[in-house]
Formats: structure tokens, sequence, C-alpha cells
């Protein structure tokens, strides 16, 4: 009976040795930005062109050159999570990562219809910095009478979906010397336990089901063929044959084709696996791209040709009928 009940409760610590191990080494990658509002309401905006309707958007670059209270209050929220063991990405170091790619690669067109590809600049710095998390930070300093204190908001965002998985807002106390970053810092280690845990069971709830993105299949008007086409020995419609290798490869089978035509295919809800073994069984981190490309492979084996257009992290499109 002693012996059973000592191998037992060495099961039951390996197991919770092995649970923790896991947590540890699956936290999510985080990148703390101000918010659109704290951006936009102080001027640090920029106009884009997005497919004919003008947007504005926060203009990070300018906030962080000519804010000195934001600089200080990123860098102690990202020494906050670090010190909490969660990953982080520098907004700054990511911005310049942002230009680098932009001055190797200008555009990027189709080869033979010249069209360039749609991407916002926020998209394009989620894609870039690859993190899990987007903290969105929004904070004021207040004055009662000589003494000051800090009010804020922090959402975390899945960088993939823009979806909330978790969030606090609050005040701190009043004071007469503290500098903007302790303000910050006296305010919301309170809250950062709770804030955590919500990141954490998002993180989790991924590697269970997948990760949540979006894909659409389109096609070249020159193409000749469309969705409709039939494929294959068996002589499926493509769109057959395209929706049964999403039911093949999303964990469980989850996705939700929520719009199809002879001509376009829109996916929702696509649950694509965190990891996957390589050929020389190597453990892969698993992103939009390279799960679109496994289907533009699977395609081209087929003799159908097709043109892969990222639009942040989260979402894809393939176009049918040339490189």
């Amino acid at each position: 009976m002693m012996v059973n009940m000592k191998r037992l409760l060495l099961t039951f610590s390996l197991l919770a040795f092995a649970v923790l191990a896991f947590g540890q080494a699956k936290k999510p990658i985080i990148m703390v930005v101000p918010s659109d509002q704290y951006c936009i309401s102080r001027g640090y905006k920029m106009e884009f062109n997005n497919q004919g309707l003008k947007q504005v958007l926060p203009d990070y670059k300018t906030a962080l050159q000519t804010d000195p209270d934001l600089r200080l209050v990123i860098t102690k929220m990202g020494q906050i999570m670090a010190d909490r063991g969660f990953p982080l990405k520098d907004l700054e170091q990511e911005l310049k990562n942002l230009e680098q790619e932009r001055a190797e690669s200008s555009m990027l067109t189709s080869s033979s219809s010249g069209s360039e590809m749609a991407e916002s600049p926020i998209d394009a710095l989620k894609r870039v910095a690859k993190a899990d998390i987007i903290m969105d930070l929004d904070f004021e300093v207040k004055r009662q009478g000589p003494q000051k204190y800090i009010v804020f908001n922090l959402k975390g965002l899945d960088a993939y979906t823009a979806k909330q998985v978790s969030g606090v807002a609050g005040a701190g106390s009043p004071s007469t010397s503290a500098s903007p970053e302790l303000l910050l810092e006296e305010a919301v280690l309170s809250h950062m336990d709770n804030f955590n845990a919500g990141l954490m069971r998002h993180f989790e709830d991924m590697f269970a089901k997948g990760r949540e993105v979006k894909v659409q299949i389109k096609v070249w008007a020159n193409w000749g063929e469309n969705l409709e086409s039939e494929f294959g020995s068996d002589g499926k419609e493509l769109s057959t044959i395209i929706e049964d290798w999403f039911a093949d490869n999303c964990v469980e089978g989850r996705f939700n084709l929520s719009d199809a035509t002879e001509n376009f295919m829109k996916f929702e809800q696509v649950r694509i696996p965190m990891m996957r073994t390589d050929e020389k069984g190597r453990q892969r981190a698993v992103d939009t791209r390279s799960f679109v490309s496994d289907l533009r492979k699977y395609l081209n084996g087929m003799g159908i040709p097709s043109k892969l257009y990222m639009r942040g992290l989260g979402e894809a499109w393939l176009i049918l009928g040339e490189k």
C-alpha cells in the first residue's frame, strides 16, 4: 500500500512538473503599443489610403520621438511584464525593422498584373514583429492640486484577430514627486495578476484548439478557370477540393466558410496549429503564411499556380491562376 502511494505521489509530482514546464515554455510574445486614442488625440497620426477609403492611423514613430512620458511608460510596462517571465518585443526596434524591410522591398506586386498588396501600416508592423499579444495602452497624467496621478486603460489584443483577450483599467494614488512611469507602476501592479491570467487562458486555448486566422481564396480574371472548374481524377469542383483541404488540415477540422461564389471563398475562424513537425522531425511554429503556403503547394501539384498575399499576421489571400 505504501509503495503504491509513493508511486502515485511521484506520478502526480512529475505531472505537475510537466504542466509547469509546458506553461513556462508556451508563454505568449508581447509588444506594448500606445492606443490609437492616445496617439491620434495628441496629433501623432498619419492618413492612409486603404483601397480608396481614407483612414487616420497612429504614427508610433513620431509619438516615440516627441513624447518622453510615453517612452518611459512603455519601458516600465515592458519591465513589469518581463519580471513576470513574458517575452517582449520592443516597439521602437520593430519600427526600425519595418523601415529596413520597406527599404529592401518597397512593394510587392503580381509578376504579370502589377497589382500592389493592400496592407495598412499597423498590419505591416504586426507582421514584422510577429508578437502574439498586443498590449494596447492608454494613459493620462492628471493633477489634483499639487499632486499628480495616472489614469490608465490596458487591453490585451490577439495580434492575429485584434480581439480583446484581457483588459484592466483604473487610477493610481496621487503623488507630488513620482514620475509618470512610477505612477503607472503603482497603478497597474495590483491588476497585473488577473491581466496575465487572462493572457495565459487565451494562449492555452490557442494551443488546445488552434490559432484563429482568416483566409480568402480569389481568382485572377485572366485565368480561364474558376472555383467551379473540375480537377483531379475524380472530377471534383475546385471549391470542394479546397474545402476538403481545410477540413483535413485545421485543428479538429475547425473553420467557417462564410461566403463562396465561383470566384471567391471566404474562410473565417480558421484554427491553425501552433506547432508542427517538419520532414526532419523538428518542431516548427506555424503562422498564417506557412499554413496557406501548404495549400498553395498542394494546389500547385494539381497544376494550379497561385499568388499569396499577406494582410498583417492573421489574414492571407491566395489568388489562383498566376504567380
